[in-house]
């Protein structure tokens, strides 16, 4: 069984609740409309924040962020509250390596869960892992954050 099918709905839950503060250090609820379909989409998925901004890590082979090429709205639902945002994905792997190295460099946690090790100047030790990462996976940047009004 996919474990997905178990764990999504429960986080979601969590998400939603007034016990969000439980997971939503790194993990949002994100909310985007299929561009066929119409129908919207709710999941979890752990983010870095970049200023302003939210950054995801996604694998390319899932089919979530294709909704998002080319910029769309999406809704965020973070900290207990829920925002409107314009999410936009970076597939060039020159530009994903780009921020990938952003994001193994702000948060060493990632460095273990993506496999790539950097060195003491902030570098990967070995640069083919960082291309290798960017070819596989896209970054999803959720910009223009603004709260919805009650």
């Amino acid at each position: 069984m996919n474990w997905q099918k178990l764990y999504n709905p429960l986080v979601i839950a969590l998400l939603r609740s007034p016990l969000h503060s439980l997971f939503d250090k790194n993990t949002m609820l994100i909310t985007i409309t299929g561009r066929k379909s119409g129908k919207r989409y709710s999941f979890p998925v752990s983010y870095v924040r970049d200023g302003e901004n939210l950054l995801v890590i996604s694998q390319k082979d899932r089919t979530w962020w294709k909704n998002l090429r080319g910029g769309a709205p999406v809704i965020v639902s973070l900290q207990g509250h829920a925002l409107k945002a314009r999410g936009e994905t970076f597939t060039d792997t020159e530009m994903a390596a780009k921020i990938l190295l952003q994001i193994l460099q702000s948060t060493p946690t990632y460095q273990q869960l993506l496999h790539v090790t950097l060195d003491a100047k902030g570098q990967p030790e070995h640069p083919e892992d960082l291309t290798h990462l960017a070819q596989e996976h896209v970054v999803v940047r959720m910009g223009e954050l603004s709260e919805i009004a009650a």
